[in-house]
């Protein structure tokens, strides 16, 4: 049964934590749960660190929305086919789809149950995987997502972030859909890989050595965006990277540090997202691609953003740029196997006004809207069969 509406959009105010464990906020006798402010310097000088609060442990959150063994099973089900598709196995479209980041859960719960619907007629040509993105990436700063700010007004409750953005991908994986992120903090990762059947690793993010060595030990599929100047090697680079073994700094689902032994993850690829405002989803850019992935030795199966660069930033485009994508595949081009599109109830975005926001409507990157959704995914069924 899909989880209700309310019972993701009525979670506890941040002035509130009664329904927390003490384990989770309250300060035990040696460790208090909030640190007041002190003053140190090596050098005399006046420094302040700021108060600090605990969160709760991956264990606790897990505990309090729990995977039961059907949910489990299917969200195995789904990473499976998936890593199909990557692999040349299913011969589906993957279309990554959802608003650039969720503030909503209401809107997002709307949204998610419209693409349930529409993947029960999509789903023999299309696998639509709902992003539910819960961190962004700020070129300098911003608001950070809904694991981090979740009441929109920079107060940073991020315990009741967390705790709001594992309900929301529960109750999306419940209507039977596929969930997408973006993985940019790596402590993260504990509270929400097991909801995960395909993560996003980022264009300002491939290069860095902890993500790549967090990629290596998900279950999920792991798509690495080409990096912000257009270079596609950079996530070569980190699909190597990532298929090998890593010790890494980690913690448990108790909140210890531990040294992790990580397998390695076979199931990567590159995801073009275009660079320096320029596109690189055309057919030499992807032929270009596919032949250094075949001489490194990689997956040369590639996703295409059909945004950010390869869109020129107009999230209008997103149409075009899918469209010339599927005349690609159409003409032979087998390794285009993959689809990202940002998309919300509604077009467009919105600045951050709490209290005057516009329903289902992005707050970060511009999308387009529901119906222009519907439409293309539709036609990408018909010209697949």
């Amino acid at each position: 049964m899909n989880a209700p509406i309310s019972s993701v959009v009525n979670s506890p105010a941040r002035s509130s934590h009664s329904n927390h464990s003490p384990s989770e906020h309250s300060p035990s006798k040696h460790s208090p749960s909030k640190h007041s402010p002190s003053k140190h310097s090596p050098n005399g000088d006046t420094a302040f660190t700021a108060p600090s609060e605990r969160l709760p442990t991956p264990d606790a959150l897990r505990q309090r929305v729990p995977l039961n063994d059907s949910l489990r099973e299917q969200i195995s089900r789904q990473r499976h086919a998936v890593q199909q598709i990557l692999s040349g196995q299913d011969d589906r479209l993957l279309v990554v789809v959802g608003p650039c980041s969720v503030h909503d859960p209401k809107a997002t719960l709307e949204y998610a149950d419209r693409l349930a619907a529409l993947s029960e007629q999509v789903g023999e040509h299309i696998l639509p995987v709902m992003r539910v993105y819960i961190e962004k990436p700020r070129t300098t700063v911003g608001w950070k997502g809904l694991a981090y700010d979740p009441d929109l007004d920079g107060s940073g409750d991020m315990g009741r972030g967390l705790a709001l953005s594992r309900k929301l991908m529960h109750a999306v994986a419940a209507r039977g859909l596929p969930v997408a992120t973006e993985l940019l903090q790596p402590m993260l990762a504990p509270y929400l890989d097991d909801l995960l059947s395909w993560v996003a690793i980022g264009a300002r993010t491939t290069e860095s050595q902890l993500h790549r060595e967090l990629a290596s030990d998900l279950a999920a599929a792991v798509g690495f965006k080409n990096a912000t100047s257009g270079d596609v090697q950079v996530a070569i680079d980190a699909m190597e990277a990532a298929a090998h073994p890593h010790q890494r700094f980690a913690v448990d689902s108790q909140g210890h540090p531990i040294v992790q032994q990580a397998a390695g993850n076979p199931h990567t690829h590159v995801v073009l997202r275009g660079g320096h405002g320029e596109p690189n989803y055309q057919a030499h850019h992807v032929r270009a691609a596919i032949t250094a992935l075949r001489n490194a030795g990689q997956n040369p199966r590639l996703m295409v953003d059909c945004s950010h660069a390869n869109a020129r930033k107009d999230h209008r485009r997103q149409s075009e740029v899918m469209l010339d994508v599927l005349a690609q595949r159409q003409a032979g081009e087998a390794n285009l196997v993959a689809l990202m599109l940002e998309s919300h109830l509604f077009e467009g975005k919105q600045p951050l006004k709490p209290g005057a926001m516009r329903y289902g409507v992005s707050v970060t990157d511009a999308c387009m809207g529901w119906e222009t959704t519907e439409h293309l995914l539709k036609t990408a069924a018909e010209r697949l069969a």
